[in-house]
């Protein structure tokens, strides 16, 4: 019968004689799971930061643009052809079975004043539905309402960043803006929404009612046109259906033939976005699957150092063959020693891997999210290295004959 306590307390014996060699052993594990867990780490906060990204734009999005101009034969970019119209946006509304929400935009860039101070910012018109559209909440004060559209009021919903910009410590609700030199009372604060997925601050932003935008401060090429129609479908799995009836609904509106080109171009911001999800997925698995190949090298050291011990207690191994110690007495406690190398290699490592992750999150800015996953991963990971790499040593030890390893020098 194997006498285990026995096994481990030479195994462990065996490590404590050679100190500096089993540090150095263990070194190759340490930075392979330091290196797994700060990786992964790195990899899962820019995909949490990206998910949070994709949240504040909205879900279940579409964006219908309006057509191109090809003036002299050159070609312009989507929304260069006014084709949009509110009337487009009711219709919407109103037959598309599988839309939750509509929100036409028109609006542009524009200096805004409140005091001494001025902040240039985008001005969108829209309808009381973007809140809905966008997911957006309000920090303070009340959204503006469709009898605010139909009389063009001259209100606003004011941004986080030109609050900062304009207000400072000063509540807005009630305060009079002036955008192009009109006046503005700001009737609502919107929640902070920080960066979208393109980089751009979204809270750098006032929303006004779109008849107000149309008439007053931007004005039309005819009437009722409208730059962006944005969508709300009711749900993930509609969001195809709502394309489809979006397309053959605006096609019908602007007399578009069987054979002729759509004016009017349907994008799906959600499935944009979870593309961007997608790679940063395989961003951290790339990352992860990197820093693994330092935990297979520092296993590569685990077993020629092994296979070294083995070669220098040839004698001991005699000795202990002589008096009586099975096969698997010998196998056992040369894997008992490479699995407390690189067990004791993975919690320094784990240590070490958390106060790295959290270092760079700290100097450098760039968020980290370290998960208990990837740290129990990176652990067994670095046992397994130890049991995988101290078998062939092990296996070669117990297969010594006691007279010749008696005889060996």
């Amino acid at each position: 019968m194997i006498n285990i306590s026995l096994t481990i307390r030479i195994a462990l014996r065996a490590i404590k004689v050679n100190k500096m060699r089993s540090a150095l052993t263990m070194l190759g594990i340490i930075i392979g799971v330091s290196a797994v867990i700060t990786m992964v780490a790195v990899g899962s906060g820019a995909k949490q930061r990206i998910a949070e990204q994709i949240s504040s734009v909205g879900s279940n999005l579409l964006m219908i643009l309006s057509g191109t101009t090809t003036p002299g034969g050159v070609r312009m970019g989507m929304g260069t052809q006014p084709t949009l119209t509110f009337g487009d946006a009711q219709a919407i509304q109103r037959e598309c079975p599988s839309v939750q929400y509509v929100a036409p935009t028109h609006g542009g860039a524009a200096q805004v004043i409140y005091g001494n101070q001025n902040w240039s910012t985008g001005i969108t018109g829209t309808t009381p539905d973007m809140l809905y559209v966008r997911d957006w909440g309000l920090v303070s004060g009340r959204n503006f309402t469709d009898d605010d559209v139909r009389s063009a009021a001259k209100v606003c919903l004011l941004g986080k960043t030109v609050v900062d910009n304009l207000f400072g410590s000063v509540n807005p609700i009630g305060e009079v803006v002036r955008i192009k030199k009109v006046p503005f009372t700001v009737i609502g604060v919107l929640e902070s929404k920080g960066q979208s997925p393109t980089g751009q601050d979204q809270d750098d932003v006032i929303y006004i009612p779109i008849t107000t935008s149309q008439k007053k401060i931007f004005g039309t090429q005819f009437p009722g046109m409208v730059r962006i129609i944005m969508v709300k479908a009711r749900s993930t799995e509609e969001l195809s259906s709502a394309e489809k009836e979006i397309t053959e609904l605006l096609r019908q509106r602007h007399r578009i033939g069987p054979k002729q080109e759509n004016d009017f171009t349907v994008r799906n911001l959600t499935q944009m976005m979870e593309a961007q999800e997608q790679s940063a997925n395989v961003m951290t698995l790339l990352l992860g699957a990197i820093a693994s190949v330092s935990l297979v090298v520092g296993g590569i050291g685990i077993m020629n150092i092994m296979l070294v011990s083995v070669t220098e207690r040839t004698r001991e191994i005699g000795i202990r063959m002589a008096v009586g110690a099975k096969t698997w007495d010998i196998r056992l406690q040369f894997i008992i020693e490479a699995l407390t190398l690189s067990m004791i290699g993975g919690i320094i490592g784990i240590i070490f891997g958390v106060a790295v992750s959290e270092a760079l999150s700290y100097f450098s800015g760039w968020k980290t999210l370290i998960s208990p996953f990837s740290i129990a991963l990176a652990f067994c990971f670095s046992a397994f290295v130890g049991v995988f790499f101290g078998f062939y040593p092990a296996y070669k030890a117990s297969m010594l004959k006691p007279i010749e390893a008696l005889r060996y020098e």
